[in-house]
């Protein structure tokens, strides 16, 4: 009886390399508390499968004649290990098992035509199957490190913000699982085992164009199986409901906006007889207006019963006079910062864009339509303020292309002023002061800035930072840093508000948070019972609810909101600045009144007094006014015959011109 023969091959570079493989995984490996004899079992047989060369019996030696079915098996095995791979990393085990039958074969045939592009480029089993599993496993991880620090998923619309998370993940400490280390080790192994493969083709092009032919088959498939599946990106819905690689191929998908059911030239025309245009005419009257998109800044006890050893934001929490104060729903969690920005400048909402996408850096025009313009016409001179790189986020593109007159980035402040590692509060509003002063007689200044000095991650420790704010009912290091950090953040705050109640011109000042902090998770099942998954829709909007308040330095409005949400505020802004609002911000006024608050995952209804999904719209009192919103956004974005009365900067008629 034939056997198969066993040699040994003792390359030395393969050794060495599988030595300095070894040292690593095991460092890996204890760092991770993984299991350390598996460590030894894998490295074992990396060892085995780099230095054995098998050889079939020569009775088997005909199976070598079978060259396309061992290369439809290979990268079809490849392609299922990957599946199983990517989702044994990702999905806590808690949420094993609630990825569908259906689903997990069609995440295993997207990663087959991964395989089988590679495979239509160079005609190689070896190549594409090796390239494939790397790329998606990749992927994988770059997602699993983008989970640990922002709380949701890594989607096609981070990839134009890669530069911008670079720039600050070295803030946040990455944990590397026991399943991290496993799925590690797994790869190597897959990888050292697809080296061995040795399958070559005569008249390539045949195959290569069957690969593309499947491709476009498999993409068919796919496209129609998924229509109506919806892309997740919370509490890794995602990855345990319609598994990872397939809900990243949905926010591929979903990164092309099409036009809202109904959409006409003719219903943006009636829009505009209804509403009629608005002239915006300065005033000598017109207050100095000052933002204050203030960086993670969040009321935590929104969420649940926190206790501290001093109040947070005592100063925040006293202001009564001449302020319209409350809280008001973000788009986004714990990252993303520029949507929120962009909600608060346009007036638009993330409602009705596609989930994981950055407005800035995907759907801004030449001169598009925003409070920027508004202000300009009414002869503002117009600054933007952000104590960090000009090009996180493409600010240094953006800022330009709204008409922003000067910008003011990282090297414009003192870079001594920090704490922990970023430019403080204190520092940007002794900035505002300076340019406040600065200014000539009768000049409108208003100034749009953005802090830094509250960015995540908040478990590292620093020389010069302490942590004084402790919560009393709990501890985690990273909670009591970002209590401390938000105190800080009120003290500035007291200074810039003492400052203008002192000057004789007229100032507003608006101040909201952009999105809540991403903290440990034990803190947040201690806060609501359940963490940052099974939530209620109720529950689940309090951890995008931000304070906001607006505050003139004279005689206005006082007013406690309870909710309302950050594409509104500049409308609130300019109403309480006594400033005519232009046409589309009278029509989000009217939206107001039946929708009080919204953001990307659901509305508050007045008629029902609760929060609902937006397909639940359908026969309610708000349907007409949300669905007419979205036109108009539409419109604003995207239509090359954008509404002159609605959004008149695009006409020319900005005072620039």
């Amino acid at each position: 009886m034939d056997k198969m023969k066993i040699e040994w091959e003792i390359n030395r570079k393969i050794w060495t390399a599988s030595g300095i493989v070894l040292a690593v995984l095991l460092a890996l490996g204890v760092n991770s508390k993984a299991n350390i004899f598996a460590v030894f079992v894998g490295i074992a047989a990396f060892f085995v499968i780099c230095s054995v060369k098998p050889a079939l019996p020569e009775k088997f030696e005909k199976l070598k004649d079978w060259k396309l079915l061992w290369a439809a098996l290979i990268l079809f095995l490849s392609a299922f290990f990957t599946e199983r791979a990517v989702q044994y990393l990702l999905v806590e085990p808690g949420n094993r098992g609630k990825l569908s039958n259906t689903n997990s074969w069609l995440n295993v045939f997207c990663c087959l035509i991964i395989l089988l592009v590679v495979f239509a480029i160079t005609a190689s089993v070896r190549v594409s199957a090796i390239v494939g599993h790397l790329s998606l496993m990749i992927l994988a991880f770059i997602n699993y490190f983008v989970y640990q620090f922002r709380g949701n998923e890594f989607s096609f619309g981070d990839v134009k913000a890669a530069a911008t998370g670079l720039s600050v993940a070295s803030k946040y400490e990455f944990k590397l699982q026991p399943r991290a280390f496993y799925v590690i080790v797994l790869m190597m192994l897959f990888v050292a085992l697809l080296r061995r493969i040795k399958i070559e083709f005569n008249k390539k092009w045949i195959f290569r164009l069957g690969a593309a032919a499947l491709v476009a088959a498999l993409f068919s498939y796919i496209s129609v199986k998924t229509e109506n599946t919806v892309m997740e990106s919370w509490e890794q819905k995602g990855t345990y409901r319609n598994g990872y690689i397939l809900n990243f191929a949905l926010s591929i998908r979903d990164s092309f906006v099409s036009k809202p059911e109904g959409y006409s030239e003719e219903i943006i025309q009636a829009l505009d007889d209804t509403y009629g245009a608005t002239t915006q005419e300065g005033s000598d009257d017109d207050p100095t207006i000052i933002v204050v998109m203030n960086e993670s800044f969040a009321d935590l006890s929104i969420i649940g019963n926190i206790q501290t050893s001093e109040p947070v934001t005592p100063f925040l929490d006293s202001l009564a006079e001449n302020t319209v104060r409350g809280y008001a729903l973000a788009s986004v969690y714990g990252a993303k910062t520029p949507n929120s920005e962009w909600e608060f400048l346009t007036g638009n909402s993330m409602a009705f864009l596609p989930s994981g996408s950055v407005a800035y850096q995907q759907y801004m025009s030449e001169e598009p339509y925003s409070l920027v313009s508004t202000l300009k016409e009414r002869g503002y001179t117009c600054l933007a303020m952000h104590p960090y790189f000009s090009t996180g986020w493409s600010r240094n593109k953006i800022y330009p292309m709204m008409g922003f007159d000067e910008m003011h980035f990282i090297d414009d402040f003192d870079r001594s002023k920090i704490m922990r590692e970023y430019i403080t509060d204190e520092e940007l509003y002794n900035k505002i002061i300076a340019q406040f002063e600065a200014k000539d007689d009768g000049e409108k200044l208003f100034v749009m800035s953005i802090t830094m000095q509250n960015h995540g991650g908040y478990t590292d420790t620093y020389q010069n930072f302490t942590n004084h704010v402790q919560m009393t009912n709990g501890y985690y290091s990273d909670v009591n840093q970002y209590l401390t950090l938000v105190n800080e953040s009120d003290k500035a705050l007291e200074k810039l508000i003492t400052y203008f109640e002192n000057v004789d011109e007229k100032v507003e000042v608006v101040f909201f948070g952009d999105h809540h902090p991403g903290l440990n998770s034990d803190f947040y099942r201690q806060l609501n019972g359940k963490g940052l998954s099974g939530l209620s829709l109720q529950e689940l909007q309090d951890l995008f609810t931000v304070p906001f308040f607006i505050w003139t330095n004279y005689e206005s409005e006082e007013k406690e909101v309870e909710i309302t949400s950050i594409n509104y505020l500049s409308t609130m802004a300019l109403e309480k600045a006594d400033i005519e609002l232009p046409t589309y911000n009278r029509f989000l006024k009217d939206l107001m009144e039946v929708v009080p608050a919204m953001n990307s995952r659901a509305y508050y209804s007045s008629s029902k007094e609760r929060y609902r999904h937006y397909e639940d719209a359908a026969g309610s009192p708000e349907e007409d006014l949300l669905h007419k919103y979205e036109m108009l956004q539409y419109n604003n974005l995207f239509d090359d015959k954008k509404s002159t009365v609605f959004f008149p900067y695009y006409s020319g008629e900005s005072e620039d011109e």
